[in-house]
């Protein structure tokens, strides 16, 4: 079933107007804006990374609709809409934007899939630390998530996932500092070249604000 931010959402969270015009706004520009993800272009031997399979691209717009469709689930546990913070424009070291949620949560504290898929790649770089990739069934979203302490055992690339399951658990491993753990939680678009690691970047919050209003 497909979520409209401008027409099914607003009736189903009519007592929030001034919410839903601040977030489809949001939602408006940061489609638009262009990918500088924390992720690496290429593995360690400088080899660009494989291509996956998808249905096809879709707009900026289309995949925000998409998403909120999905009803993406806060991927750290115990964790809810209401206490997350925006950091999606933040800066970072080396002159980068950040272009993605940062979770606090307690170190040790279980990752969970924000939708169901399949694993793209379990993998440690010099930024994320250790690293999971995974898309949507359709292969249309990218999800990255970044500094874990541990992987969940078992996981492996080209593991079917649901919603929910623990993917590994928050730590500081990479760039993070080792005194703030949590989780770099990234949503992409995928790119029509299916190079997954280097797609562009759709800000999470608002749309999890969206998401936790419309549920009763």
């Amino acid at each position: 079933m497909r979520t409209c931010v401008t027409q099914s959402m607003r009736r189903r969270v009519s007592f929030l107007p001034f919410l839903l015009l601040l977030v489809a706004s949001a939602c408006a520009r940061q489609v638009l804006t262009t990918s500088t993800s924390v992720a690496p272009r290429s593995d360690a031997s400088g080899t660009s990374r494989g291509v996956v399979a998808t249905l096809g691209p879709l707009s900026g717009s289309e995949t925000v609709n998409y998403i909120l469709g999905r009803g993406l689930l806060v991927p750290v546990s115990g964790i809810v809409a209401s206490q997350l913070r925006d950091t999606f424009d933040e800066g970072r070291d080396g002159g980068r934007v950040h272009r993605a949620l940062d979770i606090l949560a307690p170190r040790g504290t279980p990752v969970l899939a924000a939708d169901d898929g399949r694993v793209l790649r379990v993998r440690r770089n010099s930024l994320g630390g250790n690293t999971v990739y995974a898309t949507d069934p359709a292969g249309r979203v990218v999800y990255y998530y970044a500094h874990l302490d541990a992987y969940q055992p078992g996981l492996a690339e080209g593991a079917t996932i649901a919603r929910g399951d623990v993917l590994g658990i928050v730590g500081t491993t990479g760039n993070a500092p080792k005194d703030t753990p949590h989780l770099h939680f990234q949503v992409m678009r995928m790119p029509a070249d299916g190079k997954y690691w280097d797609g562009e970047a759709i800000n999470p919050y608002p749309l999890f604000l969206l998401l936790h209003a419309a549920r009763p």
